[in-house]
């Protein structure tokens, strides 16, 4: 079969993509390896997860969201947000199609998919003169590899896994890292019993999600570096130093670390509070149910829970793409440019600057694609 544009995925980057090109009415399919749309969002999300952004920054293209919507939005709530967001769009995702190859054909100028239907076990082929990948950075959890690991006689899974804390009620916990997910996965295990341990190797900025959303609001009309200095202020002011707890603070702003570096704050959930003997630094190795730690101490756990991060699988099948992505399957050039790849090449969802990005990605690939093929039109 052949189509305008192949769009691989359909997480929010895909579906922000689609609804953008159907807007501007050019012809577009959805190749989704799963059996739904946002199966991340759908199957591979804790349940108290909330959308640590403000709600205007969290709409994808052309549609806001209901009105008397709450600022911050439960998953739930987003859910049925893309329920309504892709019945409006009309888009059509074509399910259980596990890409296994994409290639550019520089004689016929067309890309060559080659995908599995998982149901039917058949592989079919699909050329388009375009193709989004939109698989994201976030295609497959990541667990370090820590000496030991495999004899932990405990359990032991990545956060994509974690549903909630009730079975883990009375147990010693270990989560590992202190980003967002693991601030909250912390949090949840607390409120349901657990004893819970964080590791933390770097330093991090801890903000409230009003700081973060004044922040945003901020850096329309101010200097960065003025935004900075304010919301580290702010957040001084409300925590005080937490280097005492094992949490010291960055010596750059967030919102620059956020630019720079993709690193972003942890968006506290009521987890600071908890935190009263500090928390624990990088483990060195794992013997048996005992975690070494890089101070020198040991400690038993009965579980570990990794919210230490995805990767990107986009390597894994696309072929010939020196021009856009590096070995880590990420873009390798800078925020701004780093969607547009050459030969009808795009990448939504890249952008690690979450739906905001989002939506600035598929509205920037759907413009250029018109204005491609208003182009070929005119020769």
């Amino acid at each position: 079969m052949e189509e305008v544009v192949i769009i691989v995925g359909a997480g929010p980057s895909g579906l922000a993509t689609s609804a953008c090109l159907n807007v501007l009415s050019i012809p577009n399919i959805i190749l989704e390896r799963e059996d739904c749309f946002a199966s991340l969002w759908k199957k591979r999300t804790y349940d108290r997860l909330k959308l640590h952004l403000g709600k205007q920054f969290c709409q994808l293209p052309h549609m806001a969201y209901p009105e008397g919507t709450p600022t911050f939005i439960s998953k739930a709530g987003f859910l049925r947000y893309l329920e309504d967001y892709v019945s409006h769009f009309q888009i059509n995702p074509r399910y259980h199609r596990f890409v296994e190859s994409a290639s550019y054909d520089k004689v016929d100028k067309k890309w060559h998919i080659v995908a599995k239907n998982t149901v039917s076990d058949k592989s079919e082929v699909c050329l388009g003169k375009f193709l989004v990948v939109a698989t994201g950075e976030n295609s497959e959890g990541l667990i370090p590899n820590i000496s030991g690991l495999d004899s932990f006689e405990g359990e032991f899974m990545h956060c994509t896994n974690y549903k909630n804390g009730k079975r883990f009620g009375d147990k010693q916990v270990l989560l590992v890292g202190c980003g967002n997910s693991g601030m909250e996965i912390a949090y949840d295990l607390w409120n349901h019993g657990a004893f819970t341990s964080i590791v933390v190797r770097n330093p991090v900025h801890v903000l409230t999600k009003e700081m973060v959303l004044l922040g945003m609001f901020w850096l329309k009309y101010i200097p960065r570096k003025v935004v900075d200095y304010v919301i580290v202020s702010l957040a001084k002011l409300v925590y005080g130093d937490l280097s005492s707890y094992g949490l010291p603070r960055p010596s750059l702003g967030p919102f620059y670390l956020k630019d720079v570096t993709r690193s972003s704050p942890v968006i506290d959930v009521g987890t600071i509070e908890k935190i009263k003997e500090g928390v624990l630094p990088a483990i060195t190795k794992i013997e048996g149910d005992y975690i070494y730690f890089s101070n020198g101490k040991r400690s038993q756990f009965d579980a570990i829970i990794f919210a230490t991060g995805y990767k990107s699988t986009v390597l894994h099948w696309l072929n010939g793409v020196e021009n856009l992505f590096k070995e880590d399957g990420m873009p390798k050039k800078n925020f701004l440019n780093h969607w547009m790849g050459e030969n009808g090449l795009y990448g939504a969802g890249f952008a690690s600057r979450g739906l905001f990005g989002i939506a600035r990605d598929a509205e920037h690939i759907a413009n250029h694609i018109r204005d491609v093929e208003y182009a070929s039109r005119r020769l």
